[in-house]
């Protein structure tokens, strides 16, 4: 599949696509709320490369960057992260924004923020979470790659629901250093593209070891290719009949060129309950600081009882925030971590040894969701157990920081359908030759019925 970065670097006049860029996006963000924070001072006179965007969990120098929520309006970062700085300095990308996202990456559906992205494909849908707004704008620019960052599957979701390619690598390949932590054990930065040869460019110029990072000790990064699918037959049962119909069709497709085998898993569908545990537990802890004092919301008033100045700067959370911080302070009290903290870490332990062992042999596929994607006001009835058993699919890769991918395969009623995508430890660079080879093969091609700037 042709580079939309060769495309653009090739250009005889890139001037023509930045004449409209900022009125276009301004435009359409009116109504799919895409972008939280844009550099109006984006030029192609000034900067003459490809625009890029980083989630808005991702620190850029003097651009306000609140990770979703009202408790960091107003924050501008005195520095860039690693990320921004290493894209930054390979001289072919340009700042454009910050995107939307549920407030410190909490949510599935991107619905966990005070203005919701809306998807790429029918405002009328969820644009997926909790990177929503990096989907949106990878979907709706046609130049252009977003540096997003996945706990749970927040990369893989809207990407599938956005129907584009999504990419998690292997944690520790790259560097955290000025991301606005969810879950330490579980954050990973990854990439958005609307192709993988754009992804694997975007993947290289951010990568690699980072003295401010001392989890960020991947370095090299493999390519062992893999003649061997597996799908897990557990994991499967969950899915509604629209998504496994569609799934048995592209493994149809790929059954000439793959080894396609169903087997069965004594642990990964139990990914959910272990997952949610360590990543609220771990969640609770980094909101701590955010007590209206040095971190957060500030109020002048300091002139009060503790506890009063607290829950004023306090309040400024969401309900899932909120939601989070009760369950993880409670999950890692001494009265009961050994009951369910410990146990989560067991079990993670023996997802990841399961997993890896599956993967020395192949990839594992399977969809992205369960679902279809929902309509915003069906999305937003749903309890908090049933969005959480949303990530059925992305949850257990990571939690074991095994790198995966998502691409998009097929249409449903005129939305687009991810696939997933698992290969083992620091073989990140399979993913990008196995989907390459998709969009080649079967001539994929991404289809925007809105138009695109």
């Amino acid at each position: 599949m042709k580079s939309y970065i060769n495309e653009f670097l090739g250009m005889e006049k890139p001037t023509d696509y930045y004449s409209g860029l900022l009125s276009d996006i301004e435009k359409l963000n009116k109504e799919h709320h895409f972008i939280t924070t844009l550099n109006k001072d984006i030029s192609y006179e000034k900067d003459g490369r490809l625009p890029f965007t980083v989630k808005a969990n991702i620190c850029v120098k003097g651009f306000e960057t609140t990770a979703g929520s009202k408790m960091l309006r107003g924050y501008l970062p005195p520095f860039n992260a690693t990320v921004v700085d290493k894209i930054n300095a390979s001289g072919r990308f340009s700042f454009l924004g910050e995107t939307n996202m549920d407030e410190f990456g909490f949510g599935t559906f991107g619905l966990n923020t005070e203005v919701p992205a809306r998807n790429a494909f029918d405002n009328d849908y969820v644009a997926g979470g909790s990177s929503s707004g990096a989907a949106v704008a990878t979907a709706m620019l046609k130049y252009h790659v977003a540096i997003a960052e996945s706990t749970g599957g927040s990369i893989a979701t809207p990407a599938a629901l956005n129907g584009v390619v999504g990419f998690t690598p292997t944690y520790g390949a790259v560097s955290r250093y000025g991301l606005i932590d969810y879950a330490n054990s579980l954050d990973k930065i990854g990439v958005m593209a609307r192709c993988a040869e754009d992804a694997k460019v975007a993947f290289d110029t951010i990568r690699g070891r980072d003295r401010y990072d001392t989890t960020c000790s991947v370095e090299t990064i493999g390519n062992k290719k893999r003649k061997k699918l597996f799908v897990i037959k557990e994991l499967m049962e969950k899915a509604e009949e629209p998504v496994k119909s569609a799934f048995e069709r592209l493994l149809d497709r790929l059954g000439g060129n793959y080894e396609i085998s169903e087997i069965d898993s004594k642990i990964m569908d139990k990914a959910i309950a272990p997952y949610y545990i360590i990543a609220m537990a771990e969640a609770s802890t980094n909101l701590a600081k955010y007590d209206g004092y040095k971190y957060g919301f500030q109020n002048e008033d300091t002139n009060r009882k503790y506890n009063d100045f607290f829950t004023d700067a306090r309040i400024n959370f969401g309900a899932e925030a909120k939601r989070r911080i009760i369950l993880g302070t409670f999950i890692r009290s001494e009265s009961v971590k050994d009951k369910y903290y410990s146990k989560a870490t067991q079990v993670r332990g023996m997802i990841i040894r399961e997993m890896r062992s599956i993967l020395e042999e192949g990839f594992i596929i399977s969809p992205a969701l369960p679902i279809a994607t929902p309509k915003i006001e069906n999305a937003s009835k749903l309890t908090p157990t049933q969005n959480y058993a949303m990530d059925i699919f992305t949850v257990p890769p990571n939690l074991g920081g095994f790198p995966h991918i998502t691409f998009p395969y097929e249409y449903h009623d005129g939305l687009p359908l991810g696939a997933q995508l698992v290969t083992g430890h620091a073989n990140d660079y399979a993913l990008f030759d196995f989907v390459s080879e998709w969009e080649e093969l079967f001539e994929y091609r991404f289809r925007h019925n809105l138009g695109e700037i």
